[in-house]
């Protein structure tokens, strides 16, 4: 048996259709895993007790059970309450209800990372908390949470191959499919093990470039 790119090369419009469904549902399913952990974050540490224990005890079954389990319930289970989703659109909310649990608590921790004296004085000067939230809790928990948030990212982009499971036509559905067919299964592992390690390489140059403008930006206005 010999490597041979060519099996994979003649595929490339179905191949680039699966990359594209790929970054489509990490991207999307990221910025709304980012958006709900945050709204997480703030109404547990706003919401009161009830607020808190509540999306504690969620927070704590998400980040508890497999993603594998999750999605399938979401896919498999939706039916049974009347919830009859297409494959993609299960994906996006799998992705996205499962990498917000995470956020939230990277979210959480920012907030407690920021001295209370700074949000003492601004109440004191009269600050409502939206714009406390806005004006000092946001600035001076970005750079804290900045590794951690592209960390997460990194980890949703690689639970997007899980989405296989339930016919996602994604890139690890494509690729396998192309190697059953073609018995290139080392290429096409191959190209997927590539086109993975590329996405993590370029996501986290853009995490560094983003630290250090930020770090730059902080220290001017220091």
């Amino acid at each position: 048996m010999t490597f041979d790119i060519n099996v994979l090369i003649g595929q490339w419009p179905a191949i680039l259709s699966g990359a594209g469904v790929t970054i489509m549902i990490w991207i999307i399913g990221t910025i709304a895993a980012a958006i709900i952990g945050f709204l997480m974050a703030v109404a547990r540490q706003y919401g009161g007790i009830l607020a808190d224990k509540v999306l504690g005890a969620i927070v704590a079954v998400l980040r508890g059970t497999p993603f594998l389990i999750q999605i399938f319930l979401v896919y498999y289970g939706g039916p049974f309450i009347g919830l009859e989703l297409d494959p993609v659109p299960a994906g996006l909310i799998g992705i996205s209800i499962y990498g917000a649990a995470y956020f939230s608590e990277i979210f959480r921790s920012g907030f407690r990372a920021v001295p209370k004296g700074h949000i003492e004085a601004g109440e004191c000067v009269g600050l409502t908390r939206g714009q406390i939230i806005r004006r000092i809790l946001l600035p001076e928990m970005t750079m804290l949470v900045l590794p951690p948030c592209v960390n997460m990212t990194v980890i949703l982009m690689k639970e997007t191959a899980v989405l296989s499971i339930i016919t996602v036509p994604e890139l690890t559905a494509t690729l396998s499919a192309i190697g059953s067919q073609q018995y290139a299964f080392v290429e096409a592992l191959s190209a997927l093990a590539l086109f993975y390690w590329v996405l993590v390489e370029v996501t986290g140059w853009l995490g560094n470039l983003a630290e250090t403008k930020l770090s730059r930006f902080r220290f001017f206005n220091a």
